[in-house]
Parts: C-alpha cells; structure tokens; sequence
C-alpha cells in the first residue's frame, strides 16, 4: 500500500467547497488528468453512488469508482480504480474563520506484481500531480481561474 497526503487552504467557507467536491462531475474542471465524469447511479449523490470517468493522463482509460463517505460539510471519500491502481482517496474539510483546510488522502493498493515495483517511483510524481489539482481547485472555488 503506498499513501500520501496533500493540503490546502481554500478561501471559500466550507459549505461552498464540500459541494463543489460532492458533485464529482466537476472533477475535470480541476483535474487536469480527467477528460469527463459522469453518476452512473440514480438519485442524489450519497455512501453507495457510482461513477465513471475518462482520463486521459498517462494513458485514455475508462474508471470506475464509489462514494464510500458522504458526511457533509466535513469528509468525502472514494475507492475504486484510479489510473493503473485500485485506490481510496478521501477529503477531510475543516472550517478555518471563513476559509476551509481541506486534506486530501490517497492510498494506493498496488495488488499486481508489476504495480507494486513501480508503485514507489510513481507515487512521488502522483503526489505532485495532486497537489497540482488540488492548487487548481483553490484557484477555481477563489474565482482567480475560470471553471
């Protein structure tokens, strides 16, 4: 299993950026890995809903993944297939006098012979590349970048 952990401190109030993140489909707009998301499941989104998505980055695949906990205003996580590995990425959010520190965790599980010897040189580059994203999401929900 290989984690990492990211933050960042979004100047928006926490209602605000739990929503943004709650609705999944708008991970492409601060995603630059992700051409498109979509729900594959009916009703609101909640513990148990599904999506899929296309990524373009490192290679065009198509992935799946499931909200695994949808506690508003404070935690979301999913786990699913992300890239090449099966993965649990969660966000905590915390009120911070009208801004939001929000930490992002992500475990990879490298369960293939081939993913677990490159699961140690790609994860300090998959770490970047989040914190990359989670620096865009700042920018877009601080209205400083186009959506």
């Amino acid at each position: 299993m290989q984690r990492f952990e990211n933050a960042v401190t979004i100047q928006r109030p926490t209602e605000e950026v739990f929503a943004f993140l709650a609705d999944f489909e708008n991970i492409p707009i601060w995603n630059y890995a992700i051409e498109e998301t979509r729900n594959a499941s009916a009703g609101p989104v909640g513990v148990g809903t599904r999506y899929r998505q296309t990524r373009s980055v490192p290679g065009r695949s198509t992935e799946s993944f499931e909200v695994t906990v949808f506690e508003p205003v404070n935690r979301l996580a999913i786990h699913g297939q992300i890239g090449p590995f099966p993965a649990t990425i969660s966000y905590e959010l915390e009120a911070r006098a009208g801004a939001t520190r929000l930490v992002n965790n992500v475990e990879l599980d490298p369960s293939q012979a081939m993913l677990r010897l490159a699961a140690p040189l790609a994860t300090p580059r998959i770490k970047a590349a989040v914190a990359q994203n989670l620096g865009k999401l700042r920018l877009v929900l601080e209205g400083g970048q186009p959506a």
